[in-house]
């Protein structure tokens, strides 16, 4: 039976809107070379349109599971003293590479890692303790995805996914919000004017500094009223 080789990367780490999706890809040892046929690379190389046509073809050729951490489960991370958003993300790497490693029978041989911690060696040893499989090659890097063929498919999946997820909030709440990301002034419009709304609550990252700031803000003024 074929090896498998595999990438991990994520898409949404950074915004205050959303979720942070992680996903584990696996293609036949041998066959990578499909993947530059069909123009893969880092999701954040192409556009909207050559990311959806990409996946199209991607998820006929390849394995692969993903996760949707909600904005909950990354604040509850973040006011822990047991851990952090870095192990947060191996935690769930660790997870879905276990789980598509048992539907492939046990025959991924290596899997590349875009690495999201600056201490690589430190992250490459809490995320082999928490793979199932030691026999599983683990390479982690910065600019996997860029270096990588495989981890660039994971990305291009993780990041249509994160995609096509927010425009489903956006259609069921029939508002725009805009990419999520603090630098997006649509964004930061709409949680200086939303964020102490019940409605939107559980689209926020409450322990991101950008709301934080917006929240306190706006709760100082409301003191200085009385």
């Amino acid at each position: 039976m074929n090896k498998f080789i595999a990438g991990i990367d994520e898409a949404g780490r950074g915004p205050l809107i959303g979720p942070l999706v992680i996903c584990v890809v696996a293609i036949p040892e041998g066959n990578e070379q499909e993947l530059r046929v069909l123009g893969v690379k880092d999701s954040k190389l192409l556009t909207e349109k050559q990311r959806e046509d990409i996946l199209k073809e991607l998820i006929k050729i390849t394995h692969h599971e993903l996760i949707m951490i909600q904005p909950s489960e990354i604040d509850d991370t973040l006011t822990s003293p047991n851990t952090n958003l870095n192990w947060l993300e191996a935690d769930h790497a660790a997870a879905l590479l276990n789980k598509l490693n048992v539907k492939l029978d046990d025959n991924i041989s290596k899997c590349i890692v875009d690495c999201p911690s600056t201490n690589i060696k430190a992250y490459t040893n809490y995320l082999q303790k928490k793979v199932d499989n030691e026999d599983i090659k683990l390479i982690v890097e910065h600019k996997a995805d860029f270096n990588h063929l495989i981890v660039g498919a994971a990305s291009i999946i993780a990041k249509v996914t994160r995609e096509k997820e927010l425009e489903k909030i956006k259609k069921k709440l029939k508002i725009d919000f805009g990419s999520g990301y603090p630098s997006d002034p649509k964004t930061k419009e709409f949680v200086e004017k939303h964020h102490s709304d019940k409605e939107y609550s559980q689209l926020f990252r409450k322990t991101w500094e950008t709301y934080k700031k917006i929240h306190n803000s706006t709760a100082q003024r409301g003191l200085g009223e009385f």
